[in-house]
Formats: C-alpha cells, sequence, structure tokens
C-alpha cells in the first residue's frame, strides 16, 4: 500500500529512520502505527534483515530509552523484571530495576526462553506496570516491546503461548531487501553511516501528545460493525479452529486509528481496516490441522475473508 501523504512528524520520523533502514518503509511505519497506539510489535524474520537495527533507530528518532533483553533459555524472569537486594547498611532491601524499565523494549528472540520468564513481559504489555515482591512498579511511558523471533531455527525454542501472542499488536515480516535496496546497503555500509550517528528529530513530549491526539480519531459505527463482521467470519471459518478474540477486535481498531492518523486524517477509513487486518489477525488465528497440511496460511484465509465481507458505504454530510 503506498500512502500519498503522511503526517509532518510522522514524515520526519520516517525520513530520519530510512537514513539508515533502506527499503523498509512499510514496516517503519507500521512500527509507528504500534507506538502511536500504543501497542506492541513481533517482529518474526530470518536473521540479518535488519530487526534490530529497526528498533534501535526508531528508540533514538523519538528521543526513548533503549533497553535490550537478550532472550536464552536460562534467562529468569528477575532478570527481566528485577530484583530486590537486601542493603546491609540500610537495613532494608533495595529494588533494583531490571530492563524491562525503559521506553521501547528489544525482547531479542524471545521463543528460546522458558514459557516462565516469557510471561514476565504479559503484565507489563497489558497493564503497563510489573509487580514484584508484592509491590506495583508503572512502567515509563510510552512503552512499546519490540519482540523478535526466528521462524526458521525450531531447535531449543518454546513457541510462544496464545496469551502472549495476544498481547502484541501487530506481526511483521521483514523480507530480503530488492538487488537495488541491497547495493544502497552496501554502500551506505561502505559510506560509514552507523546507528550511533542518528538523532532524536522529536521529544518525548511530542511523541506522548501525538499518542493523544490519536485517541481522538474518529471510528465511526459502521466502521466498527466491519470489524466485528470480519472477525465474526473468522470464529466460524471451517479452516479456522480458534477465531479472533475480542481484544483483536480492539486492536484492529486501535491500530486504524493510528494508521489514520500518520495519514494526516482524523477519522478511520474501510481501506485502514483492510490493509491493517492481516498484520493484527495472522499471529491471532490457529488453523485446522487439515488448513496447514493443505499449506494454507492464515495471511491468506484472512484475505478471503476481507473479500467475502461487504465494506460499509459512509454518507458523507455537506
Amino acid at each position: 500500500m503506498t500512502i500519498p501523504t503522511l503526517h509532518p512528524k510522522v514524515e520526519v520520523i520516517l525520513n530520519n529512520m530510512e537514513r539508515v533502514i533502506i527499503g523498509k518503509r512499510q514496516e517503519i511505519i507500521l512500527c509507528l502505527t504500534a507506538l502511536l497506539a500504543g501497542g506492541h510489535v513481533l517482529l518474526e524474520d530470518v536473521p540479518g534483515v535488519g530487526k534490530t537495527m529497526l528498533v534501535k533507530s526508531l528508540a533514538r528518532s523519538v528521543s526513548s530509552t533503549f533497553k535490550r533483553i537478550q532472550f536464552t533459555p536460562d534467562l529468569l524472569p528477575s532478570d527481566v523484571l528485577g530484583v530486590s537486594i537486601y542493603n546491609p547498611k540500610a537495613l532494608e532491601f533495595e529494588f533494583r530495576p531490571g530492563p524491562i524499565m525503559g521506553n521501547i523494549i528489544l525482547a531479542d528472540e524471545i521463543n528460546r526462553t522458558s514459557p516462565k520468564t516469557q510471561s514476565a513481559l504479559l503484565e507489563g504489555m497489558e497493564e503497563k506496570s510489573v509487580t514484584i515482591d508484592g509491590h506495583t512498579f508503572s512502567l515509563p511511558r510510552p512503552f512499546l516491546v519490540m519482540a523478535t523471533q526466528n521462524p526458521i531455527e525450531y531447535e531449543g525454542t518454546y513457541p510462544l503461548p496464545e496469551a502472549q501472542l495476544d498481547r502484541f499488536l501487530l506481526k511483521i515480516h521483514m523480507g530480503y531487501p530488492s538487488f537495488a535496496e541491497e547495493m544502497a546497503v552496501l554502500s551506505r555500509v561502505q559510506e560509514g553511516l552507523i546507528i550511533q550517528e542518528l538523532t532524536p528529530v522529536i521529544t518525548l513530549d511530542e511523541l506522548l501528545s501525538m499518542q493523544k491526539e490519536v485517541k481522538a480519531v474518529f471510528v465511526d459505527e459502521t466502521i466498527k460493525q466491519y470489524i466485528i463482521s470480519i472477525v465474526t467470519r473468522t470464529r466460524n471459518h471451517p479452516q479456522i479452529y480458534l477465531g479472533v478474540s475480542p481484544r483483536g477486535s480492539i486492536a484492529l481498531m486501535q491500530a486504524s486509528k493510528s494508521f489514520a492518523y500518520i495519514q494526516g486524517r482524523d477519522f478511520v477509513l474501510p481501506d485502514d481496516i483492510q490493509y491493517l487486518a492481516p498484520f493484527v489477525f495472522s499471529h491471532r488465528i490457529i488453523m485446522q490441522s487439515q488448513a496447514r497440511y493443505e499449506g494454507v496460511n492464515a495471511e491468506k484465509i484472512i484475505s478471503s475473508i476481507l473479500s467475502d465481507t461487504k465494506v460499509p458505504i459512509q454518507k458523507v454530510v455537506k
């Protein structure tokens, strides 16, 4: 999808990130959609296609603190959340925050750690707070988890449970660059332009203000009905074992508001829903085993559902 116009501040962020991220305009826009909507992103692709660079460049561009968590089989929940350590001088326990206490968190190779450690992120992703030793700590605002996973290598991995997947607003595939794009990457590396040279282009207060403006984007009743019609079809589809939950309906509406804002609109169109639905729903449905055996994937089914669902016609009041 080609976006003809962008919100001025979004255009500035995008241009800054494209100094180091080449040929991934759609992926950058989707990440900004999640950030402005207050959601989280699951980046799934093979190693070396720029997932980590994308997260770092986003954090640098929007003046956010960046924390990286390298998920390994021996990682403990306390390594993510933090731990209370006894101070013999003060005769009391002191809390030492973990890497989750940041604005933009890179959960690198999230499927390489145990479900127990994966679940340490659940409360933070949903409630924007964490509970440790009976005390609740609010997380910084904004708060965005961008998790990566390799879809090819399964040895030594733990598939993300459905409850964890449902917390991600969008699932994005990076993909390989084209010939021309990869040539540009090599030239950029040869010139020595590195991520450390990126400077912030908006302040944290501006980002928070943009998030507030997204909440004010209008969603017509017909658009809400359109979302529910699509979701209902996923629950009744013969090739789908488990359809999209109400959280998925909310996620699509929130994402569409952010996507409309990015395009400089204060209202959502059916086109926004159609474009975002595969990114919002593909990780939220469970396929029937027969469908998986036949090579049918979630994206194809969602595309067919969109084709079969009547698009609402909105009346223009003059």
